[in-house]
């Protein structure tokens, strides 16, 4: 923990936007001599509780990393076992996520799912549309370094003079440019990379870093990053001195 007298988060503060990279199901599942399966659907009931636990400590955006545009490339059965498992959590938890208040978005390059798995998130999406509880964001076949380049390609397209463009100009095309930035990513399975993750959105978020593999991370493990947040000062570019002053 830092030394300074004073950290600039208050001791009761709750992050306000979540980002998880939910690594450690395929470990989780060698470790007990399972198929790689058995740790991703283990991962989803470990997402379940992780979602209802941040909607009972007032977090108002979750952000999870379900799958890149790089996760193609693993084995063909894996990525085929996936996609059904993303269809039955989409068959079978939206109505409870809807029950219960919570918005439910995907951000990623949809196109390279099935028109049967595009027709479930556009009719998941329609049917929470409303809901205030909490917003839970699944980025799926999405990629910080895509996203990047499809906001460059959009303004592009709409004609902004390149004299136009800075930092807001882009950030507005992004996938999430009407949520508020992350505060606190989390990744689990002990690996310390951000993964190109939401990379734009990441520059001033506080990072935690857990050996706890996915399918294990619950509400306890949440609070414990929650803590770890709450000793952060978030300077963003200004002074010790000034944060705390201004606090």
């Amino acid at each position: 923990m830092s030394t300074r007298s004073k950290p600039a988060t208050p001791e009761d503060a709750v992050p306000g936007h979540v980002a998880i990279i939910m690594d450690g199901n395929g470990r989780w599942a060698k470790n007990r001599l399972m198929p790689r399966v058995a740790g991703h659907r283990k991962g989803v009931e470990a997402l379940r509780g992780v979602i209802r636990a941040c909607a009972e400590r007032g977090v108002s955006h979750l952000t999870v990393f379900a799958f890149s545009s790089e996760n193609w490339r693993r084995p063909q059965e894996e990525v085929s076992l996936l996609m059904e498992l993303f269809m039955r959590a989409l068959e079978n938890e939206v109505a409870r996520l809807h029950e219960n208040n919570i918005r439910f978005r995907v951000i990623g390059d949809l196109s390279g799912f099935s028109e049967r798995i595009q027709v479930l998130i556009r009719d998941a999406e329609a049917l929470t549309r409303d809901n205030t509880r909490l917003t839970f964001t699944v980025a799926a076949n999405y990629g910080g370094r895509w996203d990047i380049v499809q906001a460059v390609k959009k303004l592009m397209l709409s004609g902004v003079p390149a004299g136009a463009v800075n930092e807001t100009v882009l950030a507005e095309q992004l996938s999430i440019a009407d949520m508020p930035e992350p505060d606190l990513f989390i990744r689990t399975g002990g690996e310390q990379r951000i993964s190109n993750f939401l990379l734009w959105q990441l520059a001033y978020t506080e990072l935690y870093f857990t050996d706890t593999l996915w399918p294990e991370f619950d509400a306890a493990a949440l609070d414990a990053a929650i803590a770890s947040y709450r000793t952060r000062e978030r300077r963003f570019g200004r002074t010790s001195e000034q944060v705390q002053s201004a606090s």
